[in-house]
């Protein structure tokens, strides 16, 4: 059974929303605050969040920096604002993916559909599947587990952007990407894409990965041409 939160303070959109998700036979919850998220996230956790970035009581961008700070639980944002800078920063704070309103209801479901199994929460359970376990410079990723390993063995948590973004890079090492090539690799299906989307990217993939992010050793820029893995790839 697939779960998805709803955090809007208009009820129309709520109502809108949960029918046409529980028409598809998925379990909705709702918050009209940022205040309702933590119970409505005790009493059963979501597979996805709905969240709208004007909150009556706390900012959409800084709820949804906590959240990400305190789980993977992928989120969409749902704004009112066309703006980029607005989109550039909710995916900077660690968003999945956005949906500008006013929005068609089955494009909305479209995006949840490919954010779900880009997180491997519509999947076949990964048990059931041989793994393609590869290492890069002492790190361990798991591409059907959809898992990062540091070194020393520890779990690393990636939003589905950022983890689409590092396979993409671990498929083709010692390879220059272009923007455009990563950007069809970490899309939403059918949104919008631009540029500025893989840099915020890099940016956060970097302060994961990265020794030191301002001197960055694995994942280089190739200027006017766009990022490389400066590291050998091995299958385990």
């Amino acid at each position: 059974m697939v779960r998805i939160l709803i955090v809007d303070d208009d009820p129309d959109v709520r109502e809108l929303v949960r029918y046409e998700l529980e028409s598809r036979g998925w379990e909705v919850s709702e918050a009209a605050t940022a205040a309702e998220v933590a119970p409505a996230l005790a009493a059963a956790a979501p597979d996805l969040i709905l969240l709208d970035l004007r909150l009556p009581d706390q900012d959409g961008l800084t709820l949804a920096a906590r959240l990400r700070a305190a789980s993977a639980i992928p989120i969409i944002m749902l704004t009112g604002l066309g703006g980029d800078v607005d989109r550039i920063v909710g995916l900077e704070m660690g968003a999945d993916d956005y949906v500008v309103k006013p929005f068609n209801p089955r494009e909305l479901v479209a995006r949840i559909k490919a954010v779900l199994r880009r997180s491997g929460a519509a999947a076949v359970p990964v048990e059931l599947t041989e793994h393609d376990r590869r290492s890069f410079a002492g790190w361990v990723i798991d591409l059907t587990a959809r898992s990062l390993e540091t070194p020393a063995g520890q779990g690393v948590a990636l939003t589905n952007a950022e983890f689409l973004l590092l396979e993409a890079f671990v498929r083709a090492p010692r390879c220059v990407l272009s923007r455009d090539q990563l950007l069809e690799r970490t899309r939403a299906d059918g949104g919008e894409v631009f540029d500025r989307t893989i840099d915020v990217l890099i940016l956060r993939l970097r302060r994961k990965i990265e020794p030191n992010p301002r001197a960055p050793q694995l994942i280089r820029t190739e200027r006017g041409a766009g990022y490389v893995l400066d590291a050998e790839v091995k299958r385990l």
